[in-house]
Formats: C-alpha cells, structure tokens, sequence
C-alpha cells in the first residue's frame, strides 16, 4: 500500500482521492453562489477572480469586472505582500471569489489562497457556467 509521509516523526498517511480532498478543501470555507457573488461585486465587497484558461474564456466570454488571472500566477497576484500582486490585493482580509469553469479547480485554488492567509477567499459554485446559467453579465 502506498502511503505519503508527514511531517519527521509522525505516521505516514494514505493517499487521498480528489473527491475526498475537494471535499476537506470546501468544508474549509462558504462556498458563494452566482447571484451573491454578483451582488458582492457590484457593492464593492468582492473581487472576482477569473482562473480559466485562455480557450474558455475565448469560446464563454468574459465576465465584466472580473481580473483574469492565469491559475498558475494566482498566489502571486493576490499575496498582499508579493512584490507581483494586484493593485487591489492590499489586505489579507480581500474577499476573492475564485472563478473557474465548472467549480472545481477554483476550490483548490481558494484553498491555496487560505494557505497565504486570504481567510475570506471563496469560490465559486459552479463556476462560469453557473454564473452563464444564471443569466449574469457575460461579455
């Protein structure tokens, strides 16, 4: 059996599937739905943070307001701190609303951001296509 080791010391642990670990991840935070998500960037209360890559947003459009930022520079863009980040990433306590296509990868992706202390990170359930399907600005 194959098993991953922890910290020095400590009994190593079993694999986790995704399934399992996207489920740890979102019991770790309030998951947003579209229509709130909307409205929190509309009053100014949260940033949307689109992470899908350059072919969805080619076909699906873009959301108006929302910053796309590639998946892979996302801890970068956001950290407060980092010398790369967002003109808006000035405060650990940001609310980010992560956007992916579906809701999956975001979910990983807010939890990354709770690791670099965005406490308020979120994503968003059902991604895009949620947000299409809600019949939600789309540009």
């Amino acid at each position: 059996m194959s098993t991953t080791s922890g910290p020095a010391g400590s009994t190593p642990q079993p694999p986790v599937g995704i399934d399992e670990l996207l489920e740890r991840v979102r019991a770790g935070y309030e998951r947003i739905e579209a229509r709130k998500a909307y409205e929190a960037a509309q009053a100014g209360d949260a940033l949307l943070v689109d992470i899908r890559y350059a072919a969805l947003r080619e076909r699906d459009g873009l959301i108006p307001g929302a910053h796309v930022v590639e998946r892979n520079e996302l801890e970068w863009r956001l950290d407060p701190q980092g010398s790369h980040r967002l003109p808006e990433a000035t405060s650990h306590a940001l609310r980010v609303v992560v956007i992916c296509n579906e809701g999956y990868a975001s979910s990983l992706a807010a939890q990354s951001l709770h690791q670099l202390g965005l406490h308020r990170a979120t994503d968003l359930v059902g991604g895009f296509q949620a947000w299409r399907g809600a019949g939600l600005p789309v540009e």
